[in-house]
């Protein structure tokens, strides 16, 4: 069986007319995970998953770019199919903010408070944490499926943070590239093209794929300057897309 990484999103801070939020979809055999969920990444979901077929959801942090769609997901799980006890993990800062919106999400979800370092299975898949160098609790996510391959998800993060707190030689690092260099990010907790670039060549990742970008960016900059410094061609992520490990 593949896995398999599918861009359900990938603007960051707010959606392009085109591109939802940050929300990747992972998925190997039967078990289908929901890694981050910004606005919009709802609907491009069900372009390639029924909303009863997910395992679970997985959330980065509590920014809001990163998870309102959530809100949806439980609107249609709890009034459109009746289903109870789907696996949410978030930071305990995430919980608090989706229960202002949603109100009590039990039984519909069954929420886990992640904290960094922290390791659990979803269906065949196995999530491993880190704690990102970003303005809130925010925790980077690998995934390793049960022969061997694995992808580590950046989530939002400073350059401070590194890719080796999760492992060398994964297969595919899908890291975020806020901004196309360096000058741009400043002393920004983000990352530059650059930036990634470097992380993943010093984790010894075989693929890079960029992501999270301001909406009007000139991603040809992005990919000029992530490939410079990770020593191959990257790739940019794009709504929709799929990679198959």
């Amino acid at each position: 069986m593949d896995l398999t990484l599918t861009v359900l999103g990938c603007s960051g801070s707010y959606p392009g007319a085109e591109c939802p939020c940050s929300g990747y979809l992972v998925h190997y055999g039967s078990t289908a995970v929901a890694i981050d969920l910004g606005p919009g990444c709802l609907s491009n979901l069900q372009r390639h998953l029924a909303l009863p077929a997910l395992s679970g959801v997985v959330l980065s942090h509590a920014h809001p770019d990163h998870w309102v769609d959530l809100s949806g997901l439980h609107v249609a799980l709890k009034h459109r199919y009746g289903l109870d006890g789907l696996p949410v993990h978030g930071t305990a800062q995430n919980r608090e903010m989706a229960a202002l919106i949603t109100g009590s999400f039990d039984p519909t979800f069954r929420w886990t408070d992640t904290g960094d370092e922290d390791s659990f299975v979803i269906g065949d898949l196995r999530f491993t944490l880190s704690r990102t160098d970003h303005y809130i609790e925010t925790h980077a996510v690998r995934v390793d499926d049960p022969e061997g391959r694995s992808l580590v998800y950046s989530a939002d993060t400073g350059p401070d943070w590194s890719m080796e707190a999760l492992g060398t030689d994964v297969d595919l690092a899908l890291l975020e590239a806020t901004y196309g260099t360096d000058e741009e990010r400043g002393a920004l907790l983000h990352l530059s093209a650059a930036d990634a670039g470097a992380m993943a060549r010093s984790a010894r990742a075989r693929r890079l794929v960029l992501t999270h970008f301001w909406p009007d960016s000139d991603l040809s900059v992005h990919a000029r300057n992530g490939a410079e410094a990770y020593g191959a061609a990257v790739t940019i992520a794009s709504p929709n897309e799929r990679y198959i490990l």
